[in-house]
Formats: structure tokens, C-alpha cells, sequence
């Protein structure tokens, strides 16, 4: 599943430990959503989009359209 998880991150100039710890995962768990090697569970995609404030669509694109 694509998602927009590293440009959101750097856009708010956070690490990926930064962004773990707003969502109490691992940094290991946020690099294999980051890089699309784990999908996440419906839990952890609503807290990510919900760390920055945004709908699931708008982080997560699940057909791999996003850029």
C-alpha cells in the first residue's frame, strides 16, 4: 500500500522515532509502513493519519496510486 508517510514527516521536520512515539510503535514499525513492506492494521493507519491531522485517504492510498 503506498502512502505519503516520509513526505508528510519531513514536511513537519519529524524523525521516523518522533513519529513512533506520537503513535507508540517501534521506528522499525513506522520504516516498514514508511517503505511499504508492512501494511499496517486499521488501528495504527488511523493513528498515524490522525498524528498529522489528516484523513486515512490522505496518508494511505490503498490501490498504489499515490505519490
Amino acid at each position: 500500500m503506498k502512502n505519503r508517510l516520509r513526505v508528510l514527516r519531513a514536511e513537519r521536520r519529524w524523525s521516523q522515532a518522533e513519529l513512533a512515539e506520537r503513535v507508540s510503535v517501534s521506528r522499525q514499525a513506522i520504516n516498514a509502513v514508511e517503505t511499504g513492506k508492512h501494511d499496517p492494521s486499521l488501528n495504527l493507519a488511523f493513528a498515524l493519519a490522525g498524528a498529522f491531522d489528516l484523513r486515512i485517504e490522505e496518508v494511505f492510498d490503498p490501490v498504489g496510486e499515490a505519490d
